[in-house]
């Protein structure tokens, strides 16, 4: 896969798929995972509808650029300081992500692309959105939060946080397999088969749970964002799943509440995840989002 250099100390490695002419969609990953967990059939969905799909790892995850040298924040404090309503300091900042994503943008030679973004990586899409609107031409926010109070809703995988960092390979597989039952919602059902061959890949590709504790650290240190957001103008979709048990139901609805104009939609037993039967509708959902915004903004110009 190709790489861009977006900072002096940061490259990303990326890939695109889909038509040269095609409106451009940039998909900003979660905490800790990687390009590939945006399912690659899912991509192709994408690009079948007559979209240019870009996904990238982010800094400190996948085989992007990792930070190492800016050390471990210690984050269960963290967590607790944040659930407290204290602030919280980390390595680099929710905007420093949004900048390694306008990076992108820069080394691909586009002006501006439709943004979206999962779980943290609705996070920096909304902050994208916010500190450079001229590079995000609409938003798409799906299963993520506008920070503040909905930040800390981590029941789900409260026993597995405690579990410790796993030793092997086979431990750390095992560990992805828990964490993505815990965060599958009841409508939706995956085969550990399937679960294990994606933690296995992962594993194989990067396993860096340092960088995992820098980006939720980052995620812990940001603003609520709820007054800022009243003032995007880009045609936005709130995407959720209705039994999403990481960040719940009520952080999305919160988002498009905070956004003039948006779109709230929910997925009927969905979790945290892209399960691939929900694909058709998270693709029809996304993909008619873009296009109809890529059409009025091609009216207006």
């Amino acid at each position: 896969m190709p790489r861009a250099r977006v900072s002096p100390e940061v490259e990303l490695e990326y890939d695109v798929t889909g038509p040269a002419g095609g409106p451009p969609v940039l998909l900003i990953m979660g905490v800790g995972a990687q390009l590939i967990h945006w399912p690659d059939p899912f991509v192709e969905m994408l690009a079948d509808r007559g979209l240019r799909v870009i996904r990238f790892d982010n800094r400190d995850a996948g085989l992007s650029t990792q930070l190492e040298h800016l050390g471990v924040p210690p984050l269960r404090w963290l967590v607790v300081r944040a659930l407290l309503g204290l602030a919280v300091t980390s390595p680099y900042r929710l905007d420093d992500m949004a900048a390694d994503a306008a990076g992108l943008l820069d080394h691909l030679g586009l002006p501006a692309a439709h943004v979206a973004g999962i779980s943290m990586g609705g996070m920096i899409a909304q902050t994208m959105a916010l500190g450079r609107p001229d590079r995000v031409l609409s938003l798409a926010s799906l299963m993520s939060t506008p920070g503040g109070r909905y930040v800390g809703q981590y029941g789900a995988v409260k026993a597995l946080l405690g579990r410790g960092a796993p030793r092997t390979r086979e431990e750390a597989i095992e560990c992805g397999v828990l964490l993505a039952r815990a965060i599958s919602g009841p409508g939706y059902p995956v085969e550990d088969e399937s679960l294990r061959e994606l933690a296995a890949r992962s594993y194989d590709r990067c396993h860096a749970p340092r960088g995992f504790a820098r980006q939720m650290a980052a995620i812990l240190a940001a603003p609520q964002r709820t007054h800022a957001l009243r003032r995007l103008r880009a045609p936005t979709l709130v995407l959720h799943g209705e039994a999403d048990p990481l960040v719940p139901l009520e952080a999305g609805r919160a988002t498009a509440a905070a956004i003039p104009g948006s779109r709230l939609a929910v997925v009927p037993g969905l979790g945290h995840c892209l399960p691939e039967g929900a694909w058709p509708q998270l693709v029809d959902a996304l993909a008619g989002h873009v296009l109809a915004a890529h059409e009025r903004a091609a009216r207006a110009a």
